[in-house]
């Protein structure tokens, strides 16, 4: 009687065991589910208190700010290439050559930036 209790918890834990796995496995790949949808509220329109953005000031705005950074940028392309004239760098590479590429490289990408908008 002891050897068929024996058995029958083997058998029942070889089948029980890859079943998990397989539940498990499943479970895991499954679509999590999306929240639910809430329509978009008008009432930001309507309110009083929320501020109001005048697109055409903030497209001048960034318009004088392009121009300007545009400016510095040719300024310091200008002082970069007067530098590099000035050293030989097969021999010695400047740190300050390094910091103005630094600073003309981030001028660059805040130019692409405002432009695209």
């Amino acid at each position: 009687m002891r050897n068929s209790r024996r058995r029958f918890v083997i058998a029942l834990g070889a089948l029980g065991v890859p079943f998990g796995i397989l539940v498990r496995t499943l479970a895991a790949q499954a679509p999590m589910p999306l929240p639910p949808r809430t329509p978009p509220s008008n009432d930001k329109d309507d309110d009083p208190n929320s501020p109001k953005f005048d697109k055409k000031a903030i497209l001048e705005a960034n318009q004088k700010d392009i121009k300007k950074n545009v400016e510095r940028l040719f300024q310091l392309a200008s002082e970069l290439k007067t530098e590099v004239e000035k050293t030989d760098s097969a021999q010695v590479l400047s740190l300050a050559l390094l910091k103005k590429t630094e600073e003309i490289e981030k001028l660059a990408k805040d130019i692409r930036s405002r432009a695209k908008g």
